[in-house]
């Protein structure tokens, strides 16, 4: 088979393409997608080198504070946790000046290393006296939350209010001593 110039020389053409095209698939696209991968990869590394070293930068500070939020919570006994709750429910309705008519403890101990101490209470009083309660609880260092409130008037006029609160408080549990 005796091929002339121009035949020989499109059929290298033809073999360089192909060759080519398939160099673009096995070598070029997985080596420019391995090396963007492992550039997103460092790139994230670093950010994360740098969110350590800001967070080692401000450890004291950390630590102070979670120190500072540890003494705030509920104390491990449950009839004490319990009573200091009565209690913050107590100031907080005098400084409101409104009436609690019930409240009602309920434990949550879904995890080991805390507990939390869900509190559902019924608070009566006018729109002002309901806002300064709720400011009471939430300028109180005690470790509670708010999860929910209901408020609805109890009068035509709008000037008694029913409030319906569920707060929690959070108990840490001791750390569990390792045996070895």
């Amino acid at each position: 088979m005796n091929l002339n110039k121009r035949q020989q020389f499109l059929a290298i053409l033809a073999i360089a393409a192909v060759g080519l095209f398939i160099a673009d698939r096995l070598v070029f696209t997985p080596l420019t997608n391995s090396w963007k991968a492992r550039s997103e990869r460092v790139t994230k590394l670093e950010e994360q080198v740098r969110d350590g070293t800001e967070t080692m930068k401000r450890a004291t500070v950390l630590r102070e504070e979670w120190a500072r939020m540890k003494t705030n919570t509920l104390p491990n006994s449950k009839p004490a946790a319990e009573s200091q709750m009565s209690k913050a429910f107590e100031r907080w309705s005098q400084a409101g000046n409104v009436a609690v008519n019930s409240i009602r403890w309920q434990w949550k101990e879904a995890e080991d290393d805390y507990k939390t101490l869900e509190c559902r209470a019924d608070v009566a009083g006018s729109l002002p006296a309901i806002s300064r309660f709720l400011f009471q609880i939430e300028r109180d260092p005690m470790g509670v939350k708010v999860d929910s409130m209901e408020l609805t008037a109890r009068d035509t006029e709008g000037s008694q209010l029913a409030l319906v609160i569920q707060v929690s408080g959070l108990s840490l549990n001791p750390p569990k001593q390792t045996t070895q």
